[in-house]
């Protein structure tokens, strides 16, 4: 049996279609949050790929304000549903009152059925965690860890101020809370080889997840992985390199785990690698690569890891 393109992969788009028959949009927020590595807790300056804005807007209008313009312009375009993403730095990084207003400031339209909550998995504890689960009610809420990588060597280089031990108790804690969890994992960090990538992958596909978003290394400018890349050059994989491992980590991953990233939006301080403005190209060659395999993401899952 022939391998359909819209089959090879378990994408969020169709997810989100099926769970709520609907369109659903993104509200991207930014709360105003900072990072522990980067307010002198554990560390300073952030992750080394991370500039000021935090891989967010940067906006700074009132949580309000910032989800009110973009339902405003998104209903011009017939979008009747809505997910609120915290999304900039550590979206769990405050006290539990402060969190509570601040995602409560959010839910302002009858149109939102969903919230996602961006954070670090050093950064939850039981009160956060319950405190997420008493919107579930109403709302299907999300939980989004950045693992990105399970090597604390390259945890270390790029400054994340956490392990894999906190990655792991943070899942323990968030499972079987009717939280829904996505992990985020960096394909291309520096010195990784191809088995410490597939590596990552092979334990983020054992653990009881909902998705995951695979992001390919962006450079920035106003980060410190720039002024690295600039005075040490580091690899970088290629179009076609990036491509191939994430179909094999597509082929290894269960069929029901959601594909909510298959590679990084760039922001307009992008500087390498050159393909990476390219999202439609990779996306495509992609589905392109898993036709021509005759494969699809779950076709060597094995059940291998145990919590």
């Amino acid at each position: 049996m022939s391998i359909e393109g819209k089959n090879v992969y378990y994408s969020f788009s169709s997810y989100l279609k099926k769970r709520f028959d609907s369109k659903v949009r993104k509200i991207v927020v930014n709360a105003g949050f900072t990072c522990p590595n980067r307010d002198g807790s554990k560390s300073t300056g952030g992750c080394t790929f991370c500039n000021e804005k935090g891989s967010g807007s940067g906006s700074v209008e009132s949580i309000q304000k910032q989800v009110q313009s973009q339902i405003d312009r998104l209903s011009l375009k017939n979008i009747k549903k809505y997910m609120v993403y915290f999304q900039s730095f550590t979206n769990t990084y405050a006290p539990v009152n402060v969190l509570k207003q601040r995602y409560d400031a959010s839910l302002i339209d009858d149109r939102i059925v969903a919230l996602a909550v961006g954070t670090r998995p050093d950064c939850v504890d039981e009160q956060k965690i319950a405190l997420l689960q008493s919107y579930t009610d109403k709302y299907e809420v999300w939980v989004e860890y950045g693992l990105q990588s399970i090597h604390q060597k390259s945890l270390d280089r790029i400054n994340r101020g956490h392990s894999k031990e906190d990655f792991v108790k943070a899942v323990e804690m968030t499972a079987n809370k009717n939280i829904k969890i996505c992990v985020h994992i960096i394909v291309g960090l520096p010195d990784e080889s191809y088995n410490n990538i597939m590596a990552t992958a092979k334990f983020v596909a054992g653990l009881p997840i909902d998705a995951i978003k695979i992001h390919s290394l962006y450079i920035e400018k106003g980060t410190k992985l720039y002024d690295e890349f600039i005075n040490r050059p580091f690899k970088i994989f290629s179009k076609e390199e990036y491509v191939k491992i994430v179909c094999d980590i597509l082929e290894i991953l269960p069929e029901n785990m959601i594909i909510q990233r298959l590679t990084g939006d760039p922001s307009e301080d992008f500087v390498a690698p050159e393909w990476g403005r390219e999202k439609s190209t990779i996306l495509r060659m992609i589905k392109e690569e898993l036709i021509k395999r005759q494969s699809r993401q779950g076709i060597f899952w094995k059940y291998n890891f145990k919590l």
